[in-house]
Parts: structure tokens; sequence; C-alpha cells
């Protein structure tokens, strides 16, 4: 078998970054088969936004997480970034089939909490060795941040 060609390396490497952020996406896509339903149901805070904003809003961040995470590989970042970063994943990927899926209002508040910590950490974790792939999880937080105060307003409200 022909070796990967080293200036092809690093660009294929970002396919297993993508490939795992897309499987977060796609939990929560499945999950959320009925969320506009769901959303349009809740009694919501005059600040939440309008249910087809999630959908591009999602997309263009699952990009830059994926970037982030790949940039932060391709510097040479420790494992325990990488592990913070897989924790972020999982608690992103769970928040969507609590909410919508099982109505946990409560326990996706407490997840989105967990992952708004995860988030910071990870990009602590990743400013050491690519401030780029740091900066790349802020507008990631933001929007976490911003979800968060939505939660604890549905939660309030429902």
């Amino acid at each position: 078998m022909t070796p990967i060609p080293q200036r092809l390396r690093t660009p294929l490497a970002f396919l297993p970054f993508l490939a795992a952020v897309a499987v977060a996406a796609l939990v929560g896509g499945l999950a959320a088969s009925d969320a506009r339903s769901v959303y349009s149901g809740l009694d919501l805070p005059p600040f939440a936004p309008p249910a087809w904003l999630f959908g591009p809003v999602w997309t263009v961040l699952y990009l830059g997480i994926a970037v982030s995470g790949w940039l932060y590989w391709k510097s040479g970042g420790e494992r325990r970034g990488l592990v913070w970063y897989a924790v972020q994943l999982a608690l992103n990927a769970l928040w969507t089939p609590l909410f919508f899926a099982a109505g946990a209002y409560g326990l996706a508040l407490a997840d989105i909490i967990l992952l708004d910590i995860a988030i910071v950490v990870t990009a602590l974790h990743f400013r050491r060795s690519s401030p780029v792939s740091a900066a790349l999880l802020l507008p990631y937080l933001a929007w976490t941040c911003y979800a968060t105060a939505l939660n604890i307003a549905i939660v309030a409200l429902n």
C-alpha cells in the first residue's frame, strides 16, 4: 500500500474532526425531528430567536468546532485538550435529545451549563498551543451561553 504523501496528511487529518462534529450534529438532528413544533409550543421569552435561525447558526458553528479541533491537533496540542474537546462534543450531542426528544428541560439546562464549562476549559487548553483554535470556539461559547439563558427562561416559563 502506498503511504499518504506528507502534503496530504494534514488536510486529510481534518476529516476525523469533521466526522466527530457531524456525529454530534446527527444525534441532535435525529432527536430534533419534531423540534419546530416543540419549540413553537413552548412559552418563550422575548429574546427567543425564530426557529429557522438554529439550522444556519449551528452549521457555521459546527464547521468552526471541527476546524478548531483540527488546528489544535495540528499544532501538537496535548491529549488533555482533545479529551475536553470530546467531552464538549458529547455534551453538545446530549442536549438536543434531552430538550426536544425527552422534554427534560431541567436536565437539558444542567447539560448545557456543563457544556458551557467544557467549552471554556477546551478553549483554555487549546489556547496554549493554538490561539486560533481557541478563538474559533468563542462564537460557539457565545451561542451556547445565549442558549443557556434561553433554556433558563424556558424552564421558568413552562
